[in-house]
């Protein structure tokens, strides 16, 4: 089954697929519910809850009837034999998502130039091996993996439990040695050894192996663990894989969860689709409204600051409360720009169509209302709100819709600027044969952005 992000609605048949107790399985449930019982369930960012968007609330579609309906998230799902893709709303067709690529490689900082996701719909694997080094770094920096490990010695330092049996077998007549076991701390462990294992299976890879040197200090990562695992040995993967099927719980190590997630199955592809646990649900999805907002930070952030309001880092306040004496109503634009003289927020979401009813439906007002309530707390004339905008032939680029705000005088009176709110859409294109034809292309468009900006 394959559709896009935001389809609204579509009928079974139509994404190739029908009504089904796995399909039921998924619908309508949140990702924190879905992912709470699912290990193999990856979702990127990483920690659900960790940015304070409330994705974790989100449903990946919901099910009425026989229609299906998708909202912002992208990527792959499957259950038993069901298997379910989401592109982006803007891939060109099922084998070519250049858009959902570029965002992931620029908010990844990644050279990602010629990847074409193929015709099969468990394809969108070819993205696990690029979050490789957001999860490994930040394992990392929490520092190697440590876990105590039983090992075997035979000589005459004795530090730990007799092995009478190997002792028997070794030391028969008794030459000074004993035969002994010891639990010890080890950096070479079953964590890192699935890191090795998956570092030496991206390695190999003409495709992959980039991810492994994308900067010294993943290179430096990377080599700190292959000096701290002088035990590999690649014929025992399928051992290694099974040690790790028990999900590794530490309360410092924290990182290394999700990180122990992504190796198993980077290393064991097959997993994410036919054959997977009974039952069990599977795959790797993306926050397309995040990556849509982090992406625009990377075209942006030579001329504005992104507050990282899911962090709080950067906050602002809206009121400020007399009787405490202190700042009230935390409020996070996504965008000021450093002179503060504009705001911005980024929507993952249409407002391109001329229909006021349908751009102003559900919660189109709150848009609005929001970057209003945001320039006045500024004192800004100019407020925009960002949204990614499908190519067509008679289309503007970049897409730009201005709207006055309007004084208590129903005429609008241009010696009274009240402020401006303009909808500003970056064009993405749908031309393009090739991933490096389809950036040359929109960072072009890029640039028509920041200079209407």
């Amino acid at each position: 089954m394959i559709t896009t992000d935001n389809n609204g609605g579509k009928s079974l048949s139509e994404i190739g697929g029908k009504n089904s107790e796995d399909l039921q399985a998924i619908a309508n449930k949140s990702l924190a519910s879905l992912q709470k019982d699912n290990p193999d369930l990856l979702v990127f960012p990483p920690k659900l809850g960790q940015y304070h968007d409330d994705v974790e609330k989100n449903q990946i579609f919901s099910l009425n009837g026989d229609k299906l309906r998708t909202y912002n998230i992208m990527g792959f799902i499957g259950r038993n034999d069901l298997q379910l893709t989401i592109t982006s709303r803007f891939a060109k067709d099922d084998r070519h998502d250049f858009f959902l690529h570029h965002m992931l490689g620029r908010v990844l900082s990644l050279n990602i130039v010629n990847l074409d996701t193929g015709s099969d719909p468990t394809s969108i694997q070819d993205f696990l091996p690029y979050l490789f080094p957001t999860y490994f770094r930040k394992a990392m920096a929490q520092g190697i993996f440590k876990q105590y490990r039983r090992n075997e010695y035979n000589d005459a330092n004795l530090r730990g439990t007799v092995d009478v049996t190997r002792h028997i077998r070794f030391n028969i007549p008794f030459a000074g040695k004993i035969a002994y076991t010891t639990r010890e701390y080890s950096y070479d462990n079953s964590m890192t050894e699935l890191l090795r294992h998956t570092i030496e299976r991206l390695r190999v890879s003409s495709m992959f192996s980039p991810v492994l040197s994308s900067d010294p200090d993943m290179r430096s990562d990377v080599q700190k663990i292959i000096d701290h695992t002088p035990s590999y040995n690649r014929n025992d993967l399928r051992k290694v894989i099974e040690k790790n099927r028990k999900p590794v719980r530490h309360p410092y190590f924290t990182e290394y969860l999700p990180l122990q997630r992504l190796c198993l199955q980077i290393l064991g592809r097959k997993k994410l689709s036919f054959g997977a646990d009974k039952n069990k649900i599977h795959g790797l999805l993306f926050d397309g409204a995040w990556l849509w907002e982090e992406y625009l930070n990377t075209i942006l952030k030579a001329d504005f600051n992104h507050p990282r309001n899911k962090t709080k880092e950067g906050r602002e306040y809206l009121f400020y409360d007399e009787e405490r004496r202190a700042p009230a109503q935390e409020i996070y634009p996504d965008f000021i720009s450093k002179d503060g003289t504009i705001v911005a927020d980024a929507k993952y979401k249409h407002l391109e169509t001329e229909n006021e009813k349908k751009r102003t439906e559900k919660n189109g007002n709150e848009d609005y209302f929001q970057i209003i309530a945001y320039m006045h707390r500024f004192d800004s004339k100019h407020g925009f709100l960002l949204f990614p905008y499908s190519e067509t032939p008679a289309g503007k680029n970049p897409f730009i819709k201005k709207y006055m705000i309007q004084g208590k005088n129903k005429v609008y009176d241009p010696g009274q600027n009240r402020g401006i709110v303009t909808i500003l859409g970056l064009v993405i294109p749908q031309q393009s044969d090739s991933m490096g034809n389809f950036r040359e292309q929109i960072r072009k468009n890029e640039d028509r952005i920041r200079i209407a900006l």
